[in-house]
């Protein structure tokens, strides 16, 4: 029992890397990812439709194609990718950076269809009456609309890093499949179902996924609800 508990190094390497990965991803996707919805709730404008188009093209892309657009993109020889590395000696090729990159994009969507939903529920006279007591725009959202939609926020932050946790498709196929810099925990399992006995290593891992993602789920309910009631309170 106590050993079914234990985490093996190659266990304890791909969980640490994932962590470290997905808290990055939506680290970076966050402050974007609450302007974009901010937007697209509240703002009409030309070309709105294609904004939101391209903020949930993820959704339905595969994910092999995001990672080939990445690499596209970003590669050392891509088109963003070779001046970053030739000028700046940036890469993200075969480095945990991209893993977060990669895992940004699928998990953007995610983040911004929670935020925005909230946003649309707010009562827009509670802004309005604020603005009418002399608070700027900004003070207006930091004070009432982002207190107002912190459900959604938190909804959101922990739905992509949940996605993030899962990410293999768009990982893979941009940052490769690299021992302690690109192999997390999606990449791990599929390294131990392609070499022989890697059953119960694969099985353990899969087990690890679940509970991770299963219990970022739990957290999202729970912190939902407690914001929700302290708002509402």
């Amino acid at each position: 029992m106590i050993e079914l508990l234990t985490l093996t190094p190659l266990e304890k390497e791909a969980l640490k890397l994932s962590l470290w990965v997905s808290t990055w991803a939506v680290i970076a996707i966050l402050p974007p990812g609450v302007f974009i919805a901010w937007l697209l709730a509240r703002k009409r404008f030309f070309g709105k439709t294609i904004v939101d188009g391209m903020t949930h093209l993820p959704l339905v892309l595969p994910p092999v194609v995001i990672g080939y657009v990445l690499l596209v993109l970003l590669g050392r020889k891509g088109v963003v990718g070779a001046w970053l590395y030739e000028r700046l000696g940036i890469s993200f090729m075969f480095n945990w950076k991209g893993a977060a990159i990669a895992s940004a994009v699928v998990a953007f969507p995610l983040l911004v269809r929670a935020i925005r939903l909230s946003i649309e529920q707010v009562d827009q006279g509670l802004e309005a009456a604020a603005r009418t007591l002399g608070a700027g725009p900004l003070r207006v959202f930091f004070t009432v609309t982002v207190p107002l939609i912190m459900p959604g926020i938190i909804t959101g932050v922990i739905l992509a890093f949940a996605r993030s946790l899962s990410e293999f498709g768009a990982t893979i196929t941009f940052v490769s499949n690299i021992p302690g810099q690109t192999r997390t925990l999606p990449l791990a399992l599929y390294t131990l179902t392609q070499v022989p006995d890697g059953e119960v290593g694969a099985f353990r891992l899969c087990v690890i996924s679940v509970v991770v993602a299963f219990f970022a789920l739990l957290l999202s309910e729970f912190s939902s609800r407690y914001v929700f009631n302290r708002i509402r309170g």
